[in-house]
């Protein structure tokens, strides 16, 4: 199947064919062309699936008129994209400028840690998508510099992880801003009972499809488990990227931890960078465009600095510290495998960490590996029950 087979205009088949696609995802398949019927959509469809491209082509399609855009008054964009973390915002608005590049459409990304100057003088323009994350976008209302009257199509990406990290009283004034009769598309990994009731809310009789469950989108990973006590892992860490130079994320649970195991391999001669809450927003896009471009080859990070990392052949991803949350090892790994690519998923388990396998086995519903690395061996060896879990929300840092 093509993307004229799904309803897009010739401009916009043109401009994806441009950019190397030829072939659209199954997530692309299924939603696209109910997104052009303007019908609201719940979309269940996890990171490296194609799912920007899922709700921003049809977007785009829908500020075009006949071929040709059409400007928003100044202050009232056309239409708006929410999302839950900067990173995230910045690779969105990044996909709509790629994707609609020589269609004389205007877009602009919102989101904290910026100053408010740039941004204000970018909302008097006029525009026809802004990208933004809640809280940032709740700022610029109660400021008067956006009207959000004008908005005719929402996107609302990621929206179990806004409910995790407390955007949804955020989100729900955004949503008491917007024009009733609105196109409304909601993407989120999973439809937990707060997202559906978000949607009942504020949506009208949407389509609901789910594209693939978490377990099969972790098909095209390799994972495995090394044991090892918690004051070996910096030593197990040093000795993996040694024996295998592949680009590598690596996770840690907190800021603090992030910045000693930075130093820790810098010190031993890797070239490495940290992002996480700490850090500033230009020294958090400055490493991630070193890590993406490939001149730092290891990153380190906590879950939210590393949402909206996109690299289409990330080989690997180590969890030096496991989720306390379960879907987040899903959304960790998602870095990696993606885009029809294999992928390494290594995770550094201690006996503490044990009953954090356990929740994480569950959700797979699959045997991860155990392999002792010789001379790490933990005291004890791990014993690992697979079991299923209830879903919990979790406490960001």
């Amino acid at each position: 199947m093509s993307f004229s087979e799904l309803g897009l205009s010739p401009v916009l088949c043109t401009a994806v064919a441009k950019l190397g696609y030829t072939t659209p995802t199954p997530v692309q398949i299924q939603t696209i062309p109910i997104a052009l019927q303007s019908r609201d959509l719940m979309a269940g469809a996890a990171t490296g699936t194609g799912k920007t491209a899922a709700f921003a082509l049809p977007m785009l399609e829908r500020l075009l008129v006949a071929g040709k855009p059409r400007r928003g008054a100044p202050g009232k964009p056309r239409s708006l994209v929410l999302v839950p973390t900067r990173e995230l915002a910045a690779q969105v608005h990044e996909s709509f400028r790629t994707y609609g590049r020589g269609l004389g459409l205007t877009s602009t990304a919102i989101f904290g840690g910026m100053g408010m100057k740039p941004q204000i003088q970018a909302l008097r323009g006029s525009l026809d998508v802004v990208v933004a994350t809640p809280g940032r976008l709740l700022d610029h209302m109660q400021q008067r510099t956006v009207d959000l009257s004008g908005v005719e199509i929402l996107t609302l990406d990621e929206a179990d992880r806004m409910l995790d990290m407390g955007f949804m009283p955020a989100v729900r004034k955004i949503f008491g801003a917007l024009p009733r009769n609105r196109h409304t598309l909601l993407f989120s990994a999973t439809f937990m009972p707060e997202v559906k009731a978000l949607a009942a809310q504020f949506m009208r009789d949407p389509a609901e499809i789910q594209i693939a469950s978490m377990n099969t989108l972790t098909v095209a990973i390799t994972h495995r488990v090394h044991p090892v006590s918690t004051d070996r892992k910096r030593d197990l860490v040093t000795h993996l990227l040694k024996t295998d130079p592949s680009q590598t994320l690596i996770f840690c649970r907190t800021k603090h931890g992030s910045d000693r195991l930075c130093r820790h391999l810098s010190d031993g001669g890797f070239r490495v960078e940290a992002i996480h809450g700490n850090k500033t927003q230009s020294a958090r896009t400055r490493s991630l465009q070193d890590f993406k471009s490939g001149r730092t080859r290891i990153l380190v990070a906590t879950d939210i600095a590393a949402r909206g990392l996109d690299i289409q052949q990330l080989p690997m991803v180590i969890n030096f510290d496991l989720p306390h949350v379960p879907q987040d090892y899903i959304h960790r790994i998602g870095r990696t495998g993606r885009a029809g690519h294999t992928g390494q998923a290594v995770s550094l388990v201690s006996r503490e960490d044990q009953p954090l396998l356990r929740g994480i086995q569950g959700l797979l519903d699959r045997k991860i590996d155990v392999i002792p690395v010789a001379g790490f061996d933990a005291p004890e060896p791990l014993q690992p029950i697979v079991r299923r879990f209830r879903p919990t929300r979790r406490s960001y840092r």
